[in-house]
């Protein structure tokens, strides 16, 4: 039985250490989404860049077609992609956020087999 709770501990602060250490921010997924990163590199694209919402990803209609654009103020760029590009990232989002939620509930049941017990609190 104390094998079985080194194990389960065990992989539990491995997984907790893998999820920490792997956590993308949104431009990470932004990026392997396939999104392009444009500098803001000449006054007008700075101007573009500001006048758009903060931590949002938001639609541009440009010669026809339709581009999803998110601003990085810090690192002066704008992500750029298309459909193909949007739907890959939401793909990629909803996996983290799946990942993420697992790693919570599997922290969760193991701190409850730390405090109780398979049978129970003082067997």
């Amino acid at each position: 039985m104390k094998m079985l709770k080194v194990f389960l501990t065990t992989g539990a602060a491995m997984a907790l250490v893998i999820g920490c250490s792997t956590t993308p921010q949104k431009e990470d997924i932004l990026s392997a989404a396939g999104f392009k990163m444009v500098p803001a590199d000449t006054p007008e694209r700075q101007a573009h860049l500001k006048s758009l919402p903060p931590d949002k990803i938001t639609t541009v209609q440009r010669s026809g077609k339709l581009y999803y654009t998110f601003p990085d103020p810090k690192k002066n760029v704008l992500y750029v992609g298309g459909e193909q590009q949007y739907q890959q990232y939401r793909k990629l989002r909803l996996e983290k956020q799946m990942a993420d939620e697992q790693l919570t509930a599997a922290s969760m049941n193991e701190d409850a087999w730390n405090s109780w017990g398979p049978w129970g609190f003082g067997w």
